[in-house]
């Protein structure tokens, strides 16, 4: 029995099941493919087919940008080499940043404190 590794990476699906899949256009789709986020195979006829992985990172592309991502910001997540090392500063930033998110989106009652641990903002 192959291995769901292999199954996943195994190119087998056309364009109108990703489209069906995904929501998305072939336009969008092909858009995506030529910016680099996903890489697809062609037949001998020169379709291209599409693994489960493609249909995975498709759906998380288009999440992303509707969470308000540009291409940049996906293709440098996608690919870490391109990444610049962030500071211990931005570090703790963005850390702060999420801690106070996470604060606003799961409110406490009155007698459970807003911020602990010494967390100052």
């Amino acid at each position: 029995m192959p291995d769901i590794d292999d199954i996943r990476t195994r190119p087998v699906l056309p364009i109108g099941t990703v489209m069906a899949l995904t929501d998305l256009t072939a336009r969008q789709i092909r858009y995506y493919e030529a910016q680099g986020l996903i890489k697809t195979e062609r037949t001998a006829g020169n379709h291209r087919l599409y693994s489960l992985n493609n249909i995975d990172a498709l759906l998380e592309i288009s999440t992303q940008l509707k969470d308000g991502f540009t291409i940049a910001d996906i293709k440098q997540q996608r690919h870490p080499r391109h990444r610049q090392p962030l500071s211990d500063e931005e570090v703790r930033r963005m850390l702060r940043e999420e801690l106070l998110n996470q604060g606003r989106l799961n409110p406490s009652g009155p007698d459970q404190p807003t911020q602990g641990f010494g967390f100052r903002p």
